[in-house]
C-alpha cells in the first residue's frame, strides 16, 4: 500500500503538463542525440544540462528532463547502428552484429521496430525494478558508515577502471587525476588552499559541471572539427515501415532474459549499459539452438543487447539514487546535476525529498510509452535528422555550452576553464585515456576524503578499521575482483565479430 502511496504521489507531480511536456521533449532530444554516431547518453545528457539551468527549471522538472534524455538516447543508440553498421554509443555496438545484416537482407524497418520494442520491455521493467528495489536498498544504506562508504566509493573506481575500460592502467590514471582536480580549492577542514597555484578563482575549487561539459560536450566538437563530420548518414532511405508481430513474439522470450541480465549490470557500480548489452546478446547467443544464425541477422540478436542495455540503464540509477554512487557514466552526470540543484542522493532522499524520486519514477515510467508510440512510426523522421550538416550542429552545440556555463556562474573565466577541459578531453580521447573516471574523481573526491578522515579520527588513526565490517571486506574483494579480473578476461570479453556474407 505504501508503494502505491508513492506512486501515486509521483504521477501527481509527473502528469502535470509542464512535467509531462519536459518528459516528452527529452525522449525527443534524446532518441536524436542517441542516434548522431559518437555522441551517446553521457554527451547528451552533459550538452543539454547547461539548458536546463537556462530554462530555470526546479529540481524535479530538470531532473525528469535529463532521465528522458538519457532514456531516449538509449532508444536512439540503435538507429546508426542497423542502419549504417556505426554504433550511436558503445551499448549500441552488440546491436549492429545482427541488426545491420538484416538491413542489407532488405529488413531494415523490422529491425528498428523490434528494437524499439525490445528497448522499451527492457526499459520499463527496470524501471519497475528501480521503483521495488530503490526503497529497500535505500534502507540498507543505514548500515554503512565512514568504512564502508569509503570501500563503496573505491568499489565505483575499480569497477570503472576494470570492466569500463580496455585498460586498467589508463584508467587508474584517469581516477588519479580526478581526484588530483577534486583537491583542488580550500581544504575542508584546515581552510588551507591546495593545488590553486596562487590563483583567486581556484579556491572554492572547479566546478564539476564546468569540467563535465568540457570533457565531454566540448571535446567531441574538437573531435567532430577532426574527422570533418564523417559518419553522418547522408542519403540513408528507409522503406515501408511495417510492424513485424512474428519476430516480437519469438523474440519477446528473449527479452525478458536480457532485461533482467541488463538490470543486474546496471545496479553494478560502473559495469553499465556496455556490460548489460554484451551479457545480454552473449547470453542469449549461449542458451539459442540455431547459435551459427546470430551475426547473419538473426531478429533476437538485435531484442536481446537493446533490452540489455536499457535495462541496464535503468538499473544503473538505482545505486546513484540510494548510495550516491553512479552506475554508469551517464549517472555520474545526473549526480553531477542532484549536487548541483542542492540533492544529496542516498536513504534520506527518499524521506526527505519523495517527490523527486517518485515524480522521477513516474515520469520514467510515462516517458517509456513515449518512446514506443514515438519511436515506431517517427522513425522515418529520425532517420532524416542523422543527416544534420556538420555546420548546423556544431554551432547549436557550442551555444548551448557556452550559454548555459555562463548562466550558471557569470564567469568569464569557467568558460576559459571549460574550453581547457575541452582540449584535455580532446588529449584524453586522442591517446585512449577514459574520461569518465575523470568525471567521478571529481564527483566523489571530496566524499571520499571526508569519509576516509572521519574512520581514521573514528579508529585513532588504526587503519584496519578500513576492514571492520562483513560489508567493508566484500565490497574490497568486489573492488579487487573488479579491477583485476578483466586483465584475464580480455579475450573472453571481446565482442563477437559478425559473420561476413
Amino acid at each position: 500500500m505504501e508503494l502505491l502511496a508513492n506512486l501515486s504521489q509521483g504521477f501527481a507531480v509527473a502528469l502535470t503538463p509542464s512535467t509531462l511536456l519536459l518528459a516528452i521533449a527529452g525522449c525527443f532530444l534524446g532518441t536524436i542525440i542517441g542516434s548522431l554516431p559518437g555522441l551517446g547518453p553521457s554527451n547528451g545528457v552533459a550538452i543539454l544540462i547547461p539548458l536546463a539551468f537556462s530554462l530555470g527549471l526546479d529540481a524535479t522538472e530538470a531532473l525528469v528532463l535529463m532521465t528522458s534524455v538519457y532514456y531516449g538516447a538509449m532508444y536512439g543508440g540503435r538507429i546508426s547502428s542497423i542502419l549504417l553498421n556505426i554504433p550511436g554509443d558503445e551499448p549500441a555496438l552488440m546491436t549492429t552484429l545482427d541488426g545491420y545484416p538484416m538491413a542489407k537482407q532488405g529488413r531494415a524497418g523490422d529491425a528498428l521496430v523490434l528494437s524499439g520494442v525490445a528497448s522499451f520491455v527492457g526499459a520499463f521493467l527496470a524501471t519497475v525494478g528501480l521503483m521495488l528495489l530503490a526503497p529497500i536498498l535505500a534502507r540498507v544504506a543505514y548500515l554503512f558508515g565512514p568504512a564502508e562508504y569509503f570501500a563503496l566509493y573505491l568499489l565505483a573506481f575499480c569497477t570503472l577502471g576494470g570492466l569500463a575500460s580496455k585498460n586498467q592502467a589508463k584508467a587508474a590514471l584517469a581516477a588519479a587525476i580526478g581526484l588530483g582536480i577534486a583537491m583542488i580549492g580550500l581544504d575542508n577542514q584546515t581552510g588551507i588552499p591546495r593545488l590553486t597555484f596562487g590563483e583567486i578563482h581556484l579556491m572554492d575549487g572547479v566546478d564539476f559541471l564546468v569540467a563535465i561539459v568540457g570533457l565531454f560536450a566540448v571535446s567531441e566538437i574538437f573531435m567532430f572539427i577532426e574527422s570533418h563530420g564523417r559518419n553522418t548518414a547522408i542519403g540513408v532511405k528507409l522503406d515501408k515501415i511495417t510492424i513485424p508481430f512474428r519476430d516480437i513474439v519469438k523474440s519477446f522470450p528473449a527479452m525478458l532474459r536480457s532485461t533482467a541480465i541488463g538490470f543486474f549490470a546496471g545496479v553494478l557500480p560502473g559495469a553499465g549499459a556496455s556490460l548489460g548489452s554484451f551479457l545480454a546478446y552473449m547470453g542469449e547467443k549461449a542458451v539459442a539452438r540455431d547459435k551459427n544464425s546470430f551475426g547473419r541477422g538473426n531478429p533476437r540478436g538485435v531484442a536481446a543487447p537493446e533490452a540489455g542495455n536499457n535495462a541496464a540503464a535503468g538499473g544503473a540509477l538505482v545505486p546513484m539514487l540510494t548510495l550516491g554512487v553512479p552506475g554508469s557514466g551517464t549517472t555520474a552526470v545526473l549526480l553531477a546535476l542532484l549536487l548541483t540543484l542542492n540533492i544529496t542522493p542516498g536513504p534520506l532522499l527518499f524521506a526527505e525529498r519523495p517527490e523527486v524520486v517518485w515524480g522521477l519514477i513516474a515520469a520514467l515510467l510515462i516517458s517509456n510509452v513515449v518512446l514506443l508510440i514515438m519511436n515506431v512510426p517517427m522513425v522515418k523522421l529520425f532517420v532524416r535528422l542523422l543527416s544534420v550538416p556538420p555546420w548546423i550542429l556544431l554551432p547549436g552545440i557550442m551555444m548551448v555550452s557556452f550559454g548555459g556555463i555562463y548562466s550558471l556562474s557569470g564567469s568569464g573565466y569557467d568558460l576559459v576553464l571549460m574550453i581547457v577541459f575541452g582540449l584535455f578531453g580532446y588529449l584524453f580521447r586522442k591517446l585512449d585515456v577514459p574520461t569518465v573516471p575523470i568525471i567521478l574523481g571529481i564527483l566523489l573526491g571530496n566524499n571520499m576524503e571526508d569519509s576516509l578522515r572521519r574512520a581514521m579520527v573514528i579508529s585513532d588513526g588504526d587503519w584496519t578499521y578500513l576492514f571492520s565490517s562483513g560489508i567493508c571486506i566484500g565490497l574490497w574483494i568486489a573492488a579487487i575482483a573488479g579491477f583485476v579480473a578483466p586483465v584475464f578476461l580480455k579475450n573472453l570479453l571481446q565482442p563477437p565479430k559478425p559473420v561476413e556474407d
